[in-house]
């Protein structure tokens, strides 16, 4: 059924797909599921290379059961501003935090990432991520100085003065800004590497074609990056002096 857990035999049908190298999109309609059901199933699951039904089974066999013995009677998810359905928003933002996960980032800091970045707000303070994740200060304050460290997340300080973890519309912007200066690091450092190890040896050669190969990249991101805020910023402004403009009748 589209709308309940996946089968075994679904799984196996999953791992099938992913065997022959189909998109989720293909597996999905095969299934007659959601695309975000099965990224979502393969991505917390072992990846599409590690992917394997039996252990994929047995492990959300073990989370549903952690959930009921954790979860109050009568306890239901909180609502949700604008009439959204509050179980298509939990599903959504653990698709999200899995499609992190699959992308490199560390589990909690995947999990904050999510919240913060699916709340109307865009910021929440650390009292809020640990009631709404149910982990430890610990946790949340170590997923923020990573996040932090990425660029991905700011600090601000609110009317009583607390501290606010804060993503906008700029923050993917400055990630990548310090992604291309992290690149460019590497750059120089490898070209430094090719004087040591001899220009015209294989070392030295190899270390020249990543400096080159990373050079390019680098700037290519950059470049990219700010040509994107800049068409997007002004887009926006457009639309929204737009919006201001009273009606010529």
């Amino acid at each position: 059924m589209p709308g309940g857990r996946l089968t075994q035999q679904e799984r196996q049908q999953i791992a099938l797909g992913l065997a022959d190298g189909l998109a989720y999109a293909e597996i999905a309609r095969r299934l007659d599921r959601p695309t975000s059901t099965i990224t979502r199933e393969v991505m917390r699951n072992g990846g599409p290379t590690a992917y394997r039904a039996e252990v994929a089974h047995r492990a959300t066999e073990r989370r549903a059961h952690r959930r009921t013995q954790a979860a109050p009677r009568g306890a239901e998810a909180p609502a949700q501003a604008h009439g959204r359905d509050a179980e298509a928003v939990r599903e959504f933002e653990e698709t999200f935090t899995t499609v992190m996960m699959g992308s490199g980032m560390p589990t909690m800091m995947s999990r904050v990432m999510a919240s913060l970045t699916l709340t109307d707000t865009g910021s929440l303070t650390a009292a809020e991520l640990v009631q709404r994740l149910q982990v430890s200060p610990a946790s949340v304050s170590k997923a923020i100085a990573f996040l932090e460290s990425q660029g991905l997340v700011r600090r601000e300080r609110d009317e009583r003065r607390r501290e606010r973890y804060v993503v906008d519309d700029d923050i993917w912007y400055q990630s990548m800004m310090a992604s291309a200066r992290s690149t460019a690091q590497i750059v120089e450092i490898a070209r430094q590497g090719v004087g040591v190890l001899v220009p015209g040896t294989p070392a030295a050669t190899r270390l020249e074609n990543v400096a080159r190969f990373l050079d390019f990249v680098s700037e290519a991101i950059a470049r990219a990056a700010e040509q994107a805020r800049e068409i997007l910023q002004t887009k926006s402004a457009t639309t929204t002096d737009g919006a201001a403009e009273p009606s010529s009748d």
